[in-house]
């Protein structure tokens, strides 16, 4: 069995309203409707801008491999590892690509 999210087979969105600010290389954002705080590192801050347009896992990474110094492997499973803590958060969806 494939495990989609490695395999870049699924599509990051954005979800819900989230305010936020960049402070120095972080950014701090805060959803009023559920009342969470964030605050994203460097790279969580760059994950976040990509996402503002919705793109699948593997374009992601990608992009971020251009930017960082980070292996395919490593940025695999650190972007899999962040995105499901914003999931957890309520800061975006994981979504099966359209047929």
């Amino acid at each position: 069995m494939l495990d989609a999210r490695k395999e870049g087979f699924v599509i990051v969105r954005r979800q819900g309203e989230w305010i936020s600010a960049r402070v120095g290389d972080e950014l701090v954002m805060m959803s009023a409707e559920v009342g969470n705080y964030l605050g994203l590192s460097e790279v969580g801050a760059r994950i976040w801008e990509l996402i503002e347009t919705p793109q699948d896992m593997a374009t992601l990474c990608a992009n971020l491999q251009e930017e960082f110094d980070v292996s395919p492997e490593v940025c695999s499973a650190d972007v899999d590892a962040f995105l499901n803590e914003l999931a957890k958060h309520g800061a975006i969806t994981l979504d099966a690509p359209a047929p």
